[in-house]
Formats: structure tokens, C-alpha cells, sequence
């Protein structure tokens, strides 16, 4: 799937500029047979760029009805996050048009699949110090004539499950068939708690718009939470699946709130040509908009993703993105059950991760790239320690999913740092003088070895065996012309490495024993480490 830009006017597939423009990124694509598409290539330049991939992540998105504004109102929540912290007067000029996120009026639908904003907001959480990257989110408008219920379904699950906030934009009230998109999170949540202490869920917000009953509960956070508190009332006439769900939406999720937003105004809903210049809006939803945008967005109220208790860098949110998209490819959504095994098996996939990650860097400050050469009995007992050390890292992570799950995972984890431990063997190899000079001293071996035994049986009279050896010293002379061209020239480097075997091998199976055996007695350890050293 190729990158669209959906809210610049710089229309370019180039993903090097992805962070440096920043504008919306589509990473998951609606098709026109109703499946959905992610767009790895763009979304791993946004969480694997060098300021976001260890980083830990705060993800908000809006999800919702289509034409209710959630494009427009994700533009505000970027312009609070582009002006310094701290600042009352955010919201900008009153004649600057608004930009971001694609967004129009009319009746048709504008935004498709999931956008993320490319250049992630690093903010400094002032409880820890720690700096963490916000991340914003605009997802496909649900109920327009384009899509299927489980096309809409299927969005607002994906986007409740990436995010650790997520709003749930809504028209004029909180109706029945808005708590329906819950009950698939219901069931989730209750077999995610069987396996975990955590709750499943972070944030949710319903965010109301278009208010228009400020005299019963008056706009804002305050009146939001009266209303909520309201319509999660349980009654003797609510269907049994929503009574499930009023029962159980806080058992589920960390945080519930909800925000009550006036009208824009008459001008902002029906004039064609409204670019979101805040001259055009009324006073009220301006007001609003300065307590919505720091509710949700102030470093203070910052919400870290977390999955099973452990943060969520970048480049863990990509594996959960990958395992989730998987389970929603199907004709049907999936089960619960499904959901709940994606999470951990991204859950494990992370731990997996990080553990070899820690084991890489613990290797490359031994003997990376400008490390000396190291013996290889100590290369080999600092790897031991390293993938005990990886392994232990593993395992006192916190993960979904039950130890013979994770045993896979662990299992997995030991062969890939195996894989790693051969690379790092290699590397070590190449920076040794002696390791690097076998190839031509065997190959020289060999062309005196075959000169002497071809000259001594010449002399003797025995020409098959003098044919012979001639035979391999002008294939030895051959072998080490070739291979010095090869190493000369950087070409035919395959074969080069063909040759090195050959070497090698004569090396391991005859040399190196018949060095061994040399005095008729059994080599001591200090020998062996001697020949080791110096040819090595």
C-alpha cells in the first residue's frame, strides 16, 4: 500500500520525509472488498525513528460516528500540542484557518482506516522526568453508506485496543446503541482479568457534541460525569447485554469519563466554505475547547500505554499492531477469546524483544565493531552470562498467557540469541591478524607440501604419485591467486567465502590435528590455547 498524504499539500510517497513534514499517515487501509491493510513501511519510520522507538508512548485516538468532527477536533488537540505548555492563549489567531488531520463539512465521508499524525510530540512528564512521545490518532467515521457493521466494528476495537485514551466522539447524547460497541470489550475484559492483575483498558471518554441541554447537565468535565453517571444507572428494563456492560465498564477499564461539548455554531455546520477559523465559532465550544485540550493532553494528565502492567515503548506498539491486525483479516470478527491470544502473544513478542536487545547491547560493548579482538574462550563465557542475564529479563517480565505459552517465546529467545552469538563470533574473528591470514597459510602449506612430495617421488621414480601432487600445487597456486583477487577487488565474494571453507576445513581436519599429535603425546591445554591464539 502506497503512503497517502491525506492532510499536506506536499503529495509524496517518500518515507524520509515522513517525520520531517509532518501531516497525517494512513497505517491501516480501508479496501474495497472490506478488509483492512496495514501499512508497516510508514508506520515503522514513525515508531522505529531514533527518538521514539525506546521511548515509552501515549496514544490518543477519536473514534466515532462519521461527520461528527473528530478530524476537526484532533486539529485543536495539535495545535495545544505545537504551542508551549503553559501558554492560555493556544487556540491562535481568530482568523488562522485550521489545519491537520483532513477534515470538511458535508454530508459525505472524508477520512478512511486509521491516520496517525507522522511526528510524534515528546513531552516531559513532570512526576518522573521522563520524556515520552504522544501520539495522535484519527480513525474511520462508522455508520456512513460505504461501510459494513463490521468494518465499523472492527476499527473502533483495533483503535481501543493500540490507544491508551480513547475518546469515543459522539452526537448530542450517549444512546444504547453506542454502549453496544462495548460489549466485545466486556467479554475481553473478563477473560484478560482471569489471566492478569491488570485491568484490560486505560482511558475512555465520551465526548458529547452538540450538546444541547446545558440547563440538566452544564458543558464541561463536571457536568459530563453527572450525565455519565446517569446513563450507566442500571434499570429492570435495559437488555441483559447492557446491563452487562454497565456492570462491568469499570471493572474493564482504568478511567471513565465524560465531556459535554456545546454546538460550534450555525456558520461553523453550514457555511460550504468554513476553513475552522475560530472567528466563525462560537464563544461556548471555544470556551470548552480550552478545558478539553489540557484534560486530555497536559503532561499531567498524560496516560503511558500500558499492556499487562509493562509500558509500551514504539517499537512494542508495532508488534501489538502487527499480531492485532491479524486476528481482524478474517469474513467475521473475531472472538474474544482470539483478541485476548493476540495480546499475548504481543505481549510475549516485546519481552522477547527487549530481552535481546539487552543482550546485543551488552555484546556490542564487548566486542562490537570498535572493540579489539577478544579471546575466544572469554567471547564464549561472556556470551553464557549474557544469555542467562537476557533470558532472566525475559522471564521477570510480566506477560499474558501462562508459562507453557511463554516457554515457546523463551525457547525462541535462546535460538535467536544463538543466531546473534555466531554474528558477534565472526565479527570477533575478523579482527584477528592470524584468523584473517589461514586461508593463504594453508593454501601456502599446501603448495610446499605438494612441491616437496612431487620433487621427493619424482626423484624416486614414482610419477603417478608426482602427477598428483603437481596436480594440487597448480590447483593450490590457482586457489590463491582467486582468492587474493578476490579479497583485492571486493568481486566474486561468494566464492571467495567457498574458498575460506575449503581452507578452513584443511585447517580443523589436518593441520591443526597432525599439530596436535606432533611428539607422539597428547597436546596440553597451553599448547592447544598457544596454537589457538597465534593461528586464531
Amino acid at each position: 500500500m502506497s503512503v497517502q498524504d491525506l492532510g499536506s499539500s506536499d503529495d509524496t510517497s517518500d518515507n524520509s520525509d515522513i517525520m520531517e513534514n509532518a501531516r497525517p499517515i494512513q497505517i491501516v487501509a480501508a479496501k474495497s472488498d472490506h478488509t483492512f491493510e496495514l501499512n508497516i513501511e510508514c508506520l515503522e519510520t514513525i515508531l522505529l525513528s531514533d527518538n521514539v522507538r525506546d521511548k515509552k508512548v501515549v496514544v490518543l485516538s477519536v473514534a466515532g460516528a462519521f461527520r461528527k468532527g473528530k478530524s476537526f477536533l484532533l486539529d485543536f488537540l495539535i495545535r495545544f500540542l505545537n504551542v508551549a505548555e503553559g501558554v492560555e492563549e493556544w487556540l491562535g489567531d481568530e482568523n488562522e484557518p485550521l489545519s491537520g488531520f483532513s477534515w470538511r463539512g458535508g454530508a459525505e465521508r472524508e477520512t478512511t482506516g486509521i491516520l496517525l499524525w507522522s511526528k510524534p510530540f515528546m513531552i516531559t512528564l513532570p512526576s518522573t522526568g521522563e520524556e515520552v512521545a504522544v501520539l495522535l490518532m484519527d480513525t474511520q467515521g462508522a455508520f456512513d453508506n460505504h461501510s459494513t457493521v463490521k468494518d465499523c466494528a472492527t476499527v473502533f476495537a483495533l483503535s481501543t485496543m493500540i490507544t491508551s485514551v480513547q475518546v469515543f466522539n459522539l452526537s448530542q447524547m450517549i444512546q444504547e446503541t453506542d454502549l453496544q460497541h462495548l460489549q466485545l470489550f466486556t467479554e475481553y475484559g473478563r477473560l484478560a482479568m482471569e489471566d492478569s492483575e491488570y485491568k484490560p483498558f486505560q482511558s475512555l471518554m465520551f465526548l458529547v457534541r452538540d450538546w444541547s441541554y446545558p440547563y440538566e447537565h452544564s458543558y464541561g468535565h463536571e457536568g459530563g460525569l453527572e450525565y455519565l453517571e446517569k446513563v450507566l444507572k442500571l434499570t429492570d428494563s435495559q437488555h441483559e447485554q447492557l446491563q452487562l456492560v454497565r456492570k462491568h465498564i469499570h471493572t474493564y477499564f482504568d478511567r471513565i469519563s465524560c465531556f459535554l461539548m456545546p454546538h460550534p455554531g450555525l456558520k461553523a455546520a453550514t457555511e460550504k466554505h468554513f476553513d475552522g477559523r475560530l472567528a466563525d465559532i462560537d464563544g461556548d465550544f471555544k470556551m470548552q475547547l480550552q478545558d478539553l485540550a489540557p484534560l486530555l493532553l497536559h503532561s499531567s494528565k498524560l496516560v503511558v500505554k500500558t499492556i499487562n502492567g509493562n509500558s509500551v515503548t514504539g517499537k512494542d506498539l508495532l508488534e501489538y499492531f502487527k499480531v492485532y491486525m491479524k486476528i481482524y483479516q478474517g469474513e467475521e470478527l473475531p472472538e474474544p477469546k482470539s483478541m485476548l491470544e493476540a495480546t499475548a502473544e504481543g505481549n510475549n513478542v516485546t519481552a522477547l524483544g527487549t530481552a535481546k536487545d539487552f543482550y546485543k547491547r551488552e555484546m556490542v560493548e564487548l566486542c562490537g565493531g570498535n572493540a579489539p579482538y577478544i579471546a575466544e574462550s572469554q567471547l564464549e563465557r561472556y556470551h553464557q552470562e549474557n544469555k542467562e542475564n537476557a533470558i532472566d529479563k525475559f522471564r521477570s517480565t510480566k506477560k499474558m498467557g501462562g508459562s507453557s505459552f511463554s516457554q515457546i517465546y523463551e525457547d525462541r529467545l535462546s535460538k535467536e540469541i544463538e543466531e546473534e552469538y555466531e554474528e558477534f563470533v565472526s565479527l570477533n574473528n575478523s579482527k584477528n591478524i592470524f584468523y584473517a591470514a589461514r586461508t593463504p597459510a594453508v593454501l601456502f602449506a599446501l603448495i610446499v607440501i605438494s612441491y616437496l612430495v612431487s620433487y621427493v617421488v619424482g626423484f624416486l621414480g614414482v610419477t603417478i604419485i608426482s602427477s598428483l601432487a603437481n596436480y594440487g600445487l597448480g590447483i593450490s597456486i590457482i586457489l590463491l591467486i582467486l582468492w587474493s583477487y578476490v579479497r583485492y577487488s571486493g568481486e566474486y565474494r561468494d566464492f571467495g567465502s567457498k574458498i575460506d571453507s575449503i581452507a578452513e576445513l584443511i585447517w580443523d581436519k589436518v593441520i591443526y590435528v597432525v599439530h596436535s599429535q606432533c611428539g607422539f603425546c597428547t597436546p596440553t591445554i597451553q599448547q592447544v590455547k598457544f596454537v589457538d591464539l597465534f593461528c586464531r
